[in-house]
């Protein structure tokens, strides 16, 4: 599915979301968290993305954004790191798309392609979420998915309610 980059400066492309708390920190403190090894540097980070959930959406709207690493971490290795993320934080899995303290997913690893228990590369439903694709877009412009540009898959979406923001509320 993905096309992905014919750019050598990141290695992955990974999602964040939060809708309890201070999201904007929750989000600032997993990016923190992810990269304070040193083994995952932290290429270029999206704005951050005030939006209405998806799923479930009698719940709270979540922060979002995307960030651009690099690392010599393999693919399940860095889902096994995100997962850490989540786990620190105190992330409690209730239902399927429900609330969260935080959310740390692979949506993009190098150009691979995998799809096995554990992890699906690229994110299975990456293409569906405007809430993915804007903050997306922001860090890997140019990123092919599927033979097609960014700006096509969110041509295709509705993207109300997927705003930038300062800062939570």
């Amino acid at each position: 599915m993905a096309d992905a980059a014919a750019r050598s400066d990141f290695d992955a492309l990974i999602g964040l979301g939060s809708n309890m708390g201070d999201k904007a920190a929750n989000i600032r403190h997993a990016i923190g968290l992810l990269t304070d090894a040193g083994d995952i540097r932290l290429v270029r980070a999206s704005r951050l993305y005030r939006t209405p959930p998806w799923g479930v959406l009698d719940q709270d709207w979540f922060v979002n954004a995307c960030v651009a690493v690099a690392t010599d971490l393999g693919p399940h290795e860095l889902l096994a790191r995100c997962l850490g993320v989540e786990d620190t934080m105190k992330r409690v899995r209730q239902e399927r798309w429900g609330p969260r303290v935080i959310d740390v997913d692979v949506l993009i690893y190098r150009n691979v392609s995998l799809d096995d228990p554990e992890l699906t590369l690229p994110h299975p439903r990456i293409v569906e979420r405007a809430f993915v694709l804007l903050p997306l877009r922001d860090v890997a412009p140019d990123l092919m998915i599927a033979g097609h540009g960014l700006d096509r898959w969110i041509a295709a979406l509705d993207t109300a309610g997927v705003e930038p923001i300062e800062t939570a509320e």
